[in-house]
């Protein structure tokens, strides 16, 4: 069992005290465990399970497994395990509930749950990992189309700033065509002109600079690889 088990979280759901403290005390008996919550039936409530990676379902009054099983169903991130002894039950949950994985509490049932819920742990936290992969990549892929596309408006940007630029510069040459007040909002668009002209010359040095790593970077390559090849 890795160290991803340290940053797992379980709830396990069981009005038999002895079932829940036995699973606890054997999990905690391992190198790595994860944060473990322990509820009974009576407070338990579908909505708590949606912050836990894993739910194990023991031993509960008025036949509620079925009920709880079928509340977990609204959190698809969640993995139920449900332990019984009864093979009845069993039959009944592996037909009714076939996305729940079900440890017979048999001899050595606490091993077994330890190892299928262990599993079923990590291959959560997999998909988890995949999920913020795929995220993350189309975020990326949204900046480099907005990188994409101010290079191919920084021309228009920076003729319009010109234009601004020059006719805010005549304007001011003229001051008896405007009032005081024009020419203070003159001024202030000069300014504001002049600062976004700043910025699309910081912004058109870096898209330099990227460019000129990307051909270091091809050209490096291959003379990486005659290296390789004469060292061979």
């Amino acid at each position: 069992m890795g160290d991803y088990l340290n940053h797992a979280s379980v709830l396990i759901v069981s009005d038999d005290t002895e079932f829940a403290r036995s699973v606890a005390g054997r999990w905690h008996a391992e190198r790595h465990a994860p944060e473990i919550t322990l509820v009974t039936s009576d407070v338990w409530h579908g909505s708590s399970a949606a912050s836990y990676d894993l739910v194990i379902l023991g031993p509960v009054r008025d036949r509620k497994t079925s009920a709880i099983l079928s509340a977990l169903r609204s959190y698809p991130n969640v993995t139920p395990v449900c332990v019984s002894e009864d093979d009845k039950e069993i039959s009944f949950l592996q037909s009714t509930h076939p996305h729940v994985l079900i440890v017979p509490r048999q001899d050595g049932w606490t091993s077994t749950l330890i190892l299928v819920a262990s599993e079923a742990i990590r291959r959560v936290q997999a998909v988890a990992r995949a999920q913020r992969a795929e995220r993350l990549a189309i975020e990326n892929q949204g900046h480099a189309a907005l990188g994409r596309y101010m290079l191919e408006v920084r021309p228009s940007v920076n003729n319009a700033l010109t234009s601004i630029l020059g006719n805010a510069d005549l304007l001011l040459m003229e001051p008896a065509q405007v009032t005081a007040e024009c020419r203070d909002q003159i001024r202030t668009v000069h300014t504001m002109a002049l600062r976004l002209h700043e910025i699309m010359q910081r912004f058109s040095s870096l898209a330099a600079e990227m460019r000129a790593g990307e051909k270091e970077s091809q050209a490096d390559t291959p003379e990486d690889s005659h290296h390789l090849v004469s060292g061979t």
